[in-house]
């Protein structure tokens, strides 16, 4: 069920959520079965008054707490 929506969301923008309460959002280029992901155009929004842009980045998936597809 996962795969399938991150299938679904190859080259959308999605919000991701880190172990360490960061909050990210990038452009998803690719992931593997452990969650890997591929963010390209990557933002840290984790402090609202100052988005920091990361460019691409790899996020390890024993990171990740949740992975917010973009709206249908």
């Amino acid at each position: 069920m996962a795969t399938q929506v991150l299938e679904e969301s190859l080259g959308k923008t999605v919000l991701i959520r880190l172990r360490s309460g960061k909050s990210l959002r990038g452009k998803l280029l690719g992931f593997d079965q452990h969650l890997n992901l591929v963010l390209e155009e990557a933002e840290d929004l984790t402090d609202s008054e100052d988005t920091k842009k990361l460019g691409l980045i790899i996020v390890r998936g024993d990171n990740v707490v949740m992975i917010s597809p973009p709206p249908r």
